[in-house]
């Protein structure tokens, strides 16, 4: 009895029919996350803390007369970088550059991009959807970095105009 119960379980495993698993939906579908946001986030804070803390000591310096020996010293290190010729180009870098990489890096960890192909009766098409998901913490970086880049810009406009005048 116990092979008879044996062989009419194998033959109905064997007469078994089995579902089928349609994954082009899946193929046609693509949804990239670039970079992680939580990381992303780290390496911006790092990223503007010497252009945020360069602009600080020249506001402190600037604006408010505060002339202290270390707001000082901050500024005459940056101008003092583009004279020397070996190493004049790290004042744009660490000013223009590392703020556009912040913006780079925090834009992308915050988009998500969707891709699908789709067919409705006759129609075939293609959908392709950008998502800005909510990140404070990207989002404010992004925003220093554009305000770092634009008043820089406006100090590179302004110094312009007054030599040409």
């Amino acid at each position: 009895m116990n092979m008879e119960n044996e062989q009419n379980f194998l033959d109905q495993m064997e007469n078994l029919k089995v579902p089928d698993v349609d994954t082009t939906p899946h193929q046609q579908k693509i949804k990239i996350t670039i970079m992680n946001a939580e990381r992303s986030a780290a390496l911006g804070v790092w990223l503007i803390a010497v252009p945020c803390f360069f602009l600080f000591c020249v506001i402190m310096y600037y604006a408010f007369h505060i002339k202290s020996s270390w707001f000082g010293a901050m500024y005459k290190l940056v101008t003092g970088l583009s004279k020397n010729p070996y190493i004049d180009f790290l004042a744009p870098v660490v000013l223009l550059i590392l703020p556009m990489i912040t913006i780079i890096i925090n834009t992308l960890a915050i988009t998500h991009v969707h891709y699908e192909k789709r067919t409705i009766s006759q129609l075939k098409y293609s959908e392709l959807n950008i998502t800005v998901k909510i990140k404070w913490l990207n989002i404010l970086l992004i925003l220093i970095s554009l305000t770092i880049l634009l008043i820089l810009l406006s100090f590179a406009m302004t110094e312009n105009i007054s030599i040409q005048n």
